[in-house]
């Protein structure tokens, strides 16, 4: 794969399509390139106000008139960057300062924004708001009288129901609303997104993608990542599959090890969430976050403010009053179509910075907003950096910082701290059920977060067609996840687009990094606390060295490769999961005793023993 640099360098000196010209001909005027970058600062910051506002309002309120705002507002910024891609190709950056060469090569880094002909580009936009529309108003009718919305009804029941036959019904009928109705859209949804980036010199959107990361070995790197964890994994989902065929009999489960997709207590079969059912040690603890959560009435605002207090005790500023009253962090009760997919936003205006996100008294939410919280220490910590910079030093870095704090949130120990825990004491068996509900959500998601890129890079190279999209889809999951469909799938059927990700075109691996790097992470910061110890008893809550490391990394923005911000936190610039590994040894010990020598699967799934 081409690095980033050699393609812009391509950009810089051959004719380009975005207004380039010979470079004997281009100014090699640093001063010039300043001035242009000041005006561009300026003007790009007011575009992209409007821009996050109007989308803001759409995402809140999803009516025509708002969704058209949103499309004009898209359109205006397109507009603008191709603008200022074409000034800035005016430029020979060869002897420029790093930081100017570096923010010439983001302003002509333009994305589907290359798309020079507007009815084609405003074409994309439109079938990217109607595909998301089908995911955003996602209604699942179970009967004549029994009707639920994805937000929460239905991620409800997938994590409350143990009512096989309930379970299919309501996989089956979301797959039916979102994916089969996004699926005559996606095919000239992925034409229209790479006919656009090639204008930039990429193959493909996949490649342009995989670019952001500004590795040549990039997909080498993500198979050697997937391959130190697989170990784990296998032996997690030996223990799940156990689990679940005690509650469900054994019967219902193919005889080549696949867990039927519809089982595990999550709407999309990313994670495994079984609640006290996976619990090794039921005896050994009476931890249930959710019970205690709405015991002591932790409502949204509560959970928010529980997950402000964490980044403080760090020495990490409060959120700014904007972020109170701007934010919508409940499901409104008005009847307004809303986006409930959990969405942090910069308006760029100061300290206007928003999240967006339907909270229940549940863990998972809990989680959610110690997410959106730190996507929001992040965002206002690299304010300062000029506007190609306000950005994570890569897209991962941002997903994983609300998770490296829940690393210690979540814990036995911070749990009792907070008052959310009235006893506990730490023994073996207590390490193992915290340890096993931890890697439910994490060690459980890694080869999903995986293959949904794996997976949408074969369909922009082409080499998976329409043709095969549920087909390849499904071969990824059953040999990477050991997740099979639970009834007959068809090419009618498409149900990967089920995932928000797939309809607003959004890259996915993000998240797989995001796990991979907030163990690195926990693990520096730790050692910043002065922990001592088991990694997984570490809470940094109240070290203001380890948020001092943070902060540092936070202001970088994107200013640096992503690597040189690892370093500032870890000391080190290459991706690792050996500290994920060494925070769940305890628990690989106890399911290797556990599991003997079942664990695993073979590739091709045989149906179940039963109909």
């Amino acid at each position: 794969m081409m690095t980033r640099t050699i393609l812009f360098l391509i950009l810089l000196t051959c004719q380009s399509l975005v207004g380039g010209q010979n470079i004997n001909n281009k100014s090699k005027d640093q001063s010039k390139a300043s001035q242009e970058l000041a005006k561009y600062n300026t003007e790009k910051r007011r575009i992209l106000n409007i821009k996050q506002l109007a989308k803001w309002t759409y995402n809140t309120n999803e009516t025509d008139y708002n969704k058209n705002q949103m499309i004009k507002a898209e359109m205006n910024d397109a507009k603008y960057s191709q603008d200022a891609a074409q000034k800035m190709s005016g430029f020979d950056t060869t002897n420029f300062r790093d930081s100017l060469k570096r923010q010439i090569k983001n302003i002509l880094d333009i994305g589907v924004a290359a798309q020079k002909n507007p009815t084609k580009l405003q074409r994309f936009k439109e079938l990217k708001t109607t595909m998301t529309a089908f995911y955003n108003n996602a209604t699942v009718c179970l009967s004549k009288s029994e009707c639920l919305p994805l937000f929460p009804e239905l991620e409800n029941l997938f994590l409350e129901s143990r009512n096989y036959n309930r379970l299919l019904k309501a996989w089956t009928g979301l797959s039916d609303v979102t994916g089969k109705k996004i699926r005559q859209f996606y095919p000239e949804y992925v034409k229209l997104s790479n006919e656009a980036i090639k204008i930039l010199g990429f193959p493909d959107t996949g490649a342009y993608w995989r670019s952001v990361y500004e590795l040549d070995n990039f997909e080498e790197e993500l198979e050697r990542l997937y391959k130190q964890i697989s170990p784990l994994y296998k032996h997690l989902h030996a223990f799940v599959r156990r689990k679940l065929k005690a509650i469900y009999g054994a019967k219902k489960f193919p005889t080549s090890g696949h867990i039927p997709a519809h089982l595990l207590g999550d709407v999309w079969a990313q994670q495994f969430v079984l609640g006290q059912d996976g619990v090794p040690f039921p005896n050994a603890d009476k931890v249930n976050v959710d019970e205690e959560l709405k015991k002591q009435n932790y409502d949204s605002t509560k959970i928010f403010k529980t997950a402000e207090d964490f980044f403080v005790s760090l020495g990490l500023p409060k959120l700014p009053n904007e972020f109170w009253a701007n934010s919508m962090l409940e499901k409104p009760k008005d009847g307004r179509n809303v986006s409930c997919q959990p969405q942090t936003f910069n308006l760029f205006n100061g300290n206007d910075f928003r999240t967006l996100q339907c909270t229940q008294s549940n863990v998972d939410h809990f989680r959610m907003a110690h997410f959106a919280v730190g996507a929001v220490q992040y965002m206002r910590q690299f304010q300062n950096q000029p506007i190609e910079f306000r950005h994570a030093a890569n897209p991962g870095f941002r997903a994983a910082i609300g998770d490296t704090i829940t690393l210690s949130s979540l814990t036995p120990g911070h749990m009792k701290t907070i008052g959310l825990l009235s006893q506990f004491q730490n023994n073996n068996q207590t390490d193992i059920n915290s340890l096993m509900r931890m890697a439910m959500t994490t060690v459980a998601f890694l080869p999903y977060g995986y293959i949904v890129d794996l997976w949408r890079g074969r369909v922009f190279s082409g080499k998976t067609t329409p043709e095969n999209y549920n087909k390849q889809w499904w071969a990824l999951r059953r040999k990477y996840q050991g997740i099979s469909p639970p009834v007959s799938r068809s090419e009618s059927d498409f149900d990967i687009g089920k995932l928000y990700h797939i309809s607003s075109n959004e890259p996915y691996i993000r998240y797989f990094l995001s796990v991979i790097y907030q163990f690195q992470f926990h693990k520096a910061l730790c050692h910043a606390a002065g922990h001592t110890g088991d990694l997984h008893r570490c809470d940094v809550y109240n070290s203001k060295a380890a948020g001092d490391i943070l902060k540092k990394m936070f202001q970088l923005g994107s200013s640096k490769p992503w690597p040189e911000a690892m370093k500032v936190v870890t000391g080190n610039k290459k991706m690792d999961a050996q500290p994920l590994l060494d925070y769940f040894k305890p628990l690989l010990e106890y399911l290797k005793a556990e599991n003997g020598k079942d664990f695993g699967w073979t590739e091709n799934c045989r149906k179940p023993r039963t109909a």
